[in-house]
């Protein structure tokens, strides 16, 4: 009698035969046992965990001086260096040339860099021109005889028995230069080591690649920039003036001037179009130079001055607001005269005063149909100083505009005699006092520009 075969039902496989036992079970070994696989995976997510947390603090550093360090950092955390440093020459010529040392000073990077260039060397992997690009290995430095003197005796010096090199290169400029890690003792990497090193450089050399595009490109915009403002203040007699300008990261519209006028007058000028980049700038530069133009055609009036700026930018940049103060100053009787389109108020500073100029509240050029605002008088006391300044400087304090304004009347009001005899030590003091951190990294990614603008009179 058969044995009919099992029913099929509906999710629900019927039992698959036993497979028979061989008499020897397989060796563990030949197949690297239950066990070495294991270990083999574990290993492998440990590297791939250690990969992407050193990725993911690469991607949190925001400039390029940044992005070199923290590879170095991470490089040698990898091949189980203590120090390093990384030559940035990229292939294209276009710069800039960095060098980043870790754990080293710079006259132990001046003592590496008389080391003659050449594939024997530190500097040597990736950075000639030609050739595949080759990492470099020095496991016992003192005893490689094929190595110059120069190199044994730098080496001797810093107290680094070994080294590792490996070039960096990217899609896009190509090669970027190298970087080398030291050993105090003799020895290398090993495979699994230099396998790791080489996945992290290849998403390193990628974001250094973006950051040192974004750092070209602001070159750029800062040199536009600066050719776009005035090269230098006028001597005038009476007067003496000062400025202190920090230019955001996209290039603002921020502008100032100060121009020497009929019957030693001087015209005062600060203002800002509004956006960033190229387009802002273009627009500054052309709202500067009709300023000028029509300071020194009407420039005892400021008032028309600022109607026919507006008149400009209505034609030219319909789209666009702007704010601007313009002030015309007889140095000889210390008379000033200024109008505003919704620029922030002069202060004036002096030995027993730090206050504002009641300028009459009037909105930026362009934003009503027409811009109207009466023209303010002020008499300057011998010794003050009038300050000119940009709302970026405000703006960048992150505080409610009330609080900012008290701020900086509390700063000039605070100032030394001799700050407030000197224009330029009395705009160094504002900034040091509001904004501390004004030339630190993470304000350089603030896109306000900051403007101070210092007039005294004598």
């Amino acid at each position: 009698m058969s044995t009919l075969p099992p029913s099929k039902v509906a999710g629900i496989h019927p039992v698959l035969p036993t497979v028979p036992q061989t008499s020897r079970p397989a060796d563990d070994a030949a197949i690297g046992g239950p066990g070495g696989a294991h270990d083999r995976l574990a290993s492998w997510i440990s590297d791939l965990t250690t990969l992407h947390a050193l990725t993911e603090r690469l991607g949190r550093t925001r400039t390029l001086a940044d992005a070199l360090d923290e590879t170095l950092r991470a490089g040698a955390e990898l091949v189980g260096a203590r120090r390093g440093l990384m030559a940035l020459r990229p292939c294209d010529g276009l710069g800039p040339e960095r060098l980043a040392g870790l754990g080293l000073g710079h006259a132990d990077l001046g003592h590496l860099e008389t080391v003659p260039p050449g594939l024997g060397t530190p500097f040597g992997a990736g950075l000639e021109g030609g050739g595949d690009l080759t990492e470099v290995v020095h496991r016992d430095i003192p005893r490689e005889d094929s190595l110059g003197p120069r190199h044994r005796e730098v080496a001797a010096r810093l107290g680094f028995a070994a080294s590792y090199a490996v070039p960096l290169a990217a899609e896009t400029p190509g090669r970027l230069g190298a970087a080398v890690w030291l050993y105090d003792e003799p020895g290398q990497p090993d495979p699994r080591q230099r396998r790791m090193l080489s996945h992290y450089l290849r998403q390193a050399a990628q974001h250094i690649a973006n950051r040192l595009e974004l750092t070209r490109a602001q070159r750029a915009v800062r040199t536009v920039h600066e050719g776009l403002l005035p090269p230098r203040l006028p001597l005038l007699p009476g007067v003496s003036l000062a400025v202190r300008h920090r230019f955001g990261p996209r290039g603002g519209g921020d502008f100032y001037d100060a121009l020497a006028l009929p019957d030693s007058a001087v015209g005062l000028a600060i203002g800002g179009a509004t956006g960033t980049g190229p387009a802002a700038l273009a627009a500054m530069g052309r709202l500067r130079a009709g300023l000028r133009a029509y300071a020194v055609m009407e420039g005892e009036d400021p008032v028309a001055v600022l109607s026919d700026l507006e008149l400009l930018l209505r034609m030219t940049e319909p789209g666009r607001c702007a704010t601007a103060l313009f002030g015309y100053a007889e140095p000889a009787t210390r008379r000033l005269v200024l109008a505003s389109a919704g620029h922030p108020p002069p202060l004036v500073v002096g030995a027993g005063r730090a206050v504002f100029a009641e300028t009459t509240l009037s909105a930026p050029l362009n934003m009503l149909a027409c811009w109207e605002a009466p023209s303010v008088h002020l008499r300057i006391e011998e010794g003050e100083t009038v300050l000119l300044y940009s709302d970026g400087l405000l703006h960048r304090t992150g505080e409610p505009l009330d609080r900012a304004f008290a701020r900086l009347q509390t700063a000039a009001a605070h100032a030394s005699p001799a700050a407030r005899a000197d224009p330029g030590a009395l705009a160094d003091h504002i900034l040091r006092t509001l904004l501390p951190d004004l030339d630190s990294p993470a304000a350089a990614d603030s896109p306000e520009d900051v403007v101070v603008l210092a007039a005294h009179f004598a």
